[in-house]
């Protein structure tokens, strides 16, 4: 099973020349990485992301992750993923911009 992150293009870049990343400033506030569903991922880029260009839609293979994924109640009482350590890059499966078009973000079709 894949998750998802939204990725500004400058925290992208970041993950790709370090290696490693803590996620993005609402990250480390909470202190783990947020992620969605295939089925979330919409929702909040709609609502974290609005009318934001230069975005990385960034796939994660839940295995890879090991216990430091957790499942945890938030919006709207739906389980998300949250890790609660580090991205590697390694963890990545894929990346791809996330276009806007029409004021909405283009999500590539058969996400999982």
């Amino acid at each position: 099973m894949l998750i998802y992150k939204i990725f500004r293009a400058d925290e992208w870049r970041a993950l790709r020349a370090e290696k490693v990343s803590q996620g993005a400033p609402v990250d480390l506030a909470d202190g783990y990485i947020h992620f969605s569903t295939a089925e979330q991922a919409p929702e909040t880029a709609a609502k974290h992301f609005a009318g934001q260009d230069d975005l990385m839609l960034v796939a994660v293979e839940v295995d890879r992750l090991g216990d430091a994924l957790k499942w945890e109640v938030s919006r709207g009482g739906a389980e998300f993923p949250h890790l609660y350590r580090e991205l590697r890059l390694e963890d990545v499966a894929w990346a791809q911009p996330l276009p806007l078009s029409a004021g909405a973000h283009q999500f590539p079709a058969g996400m999982e």
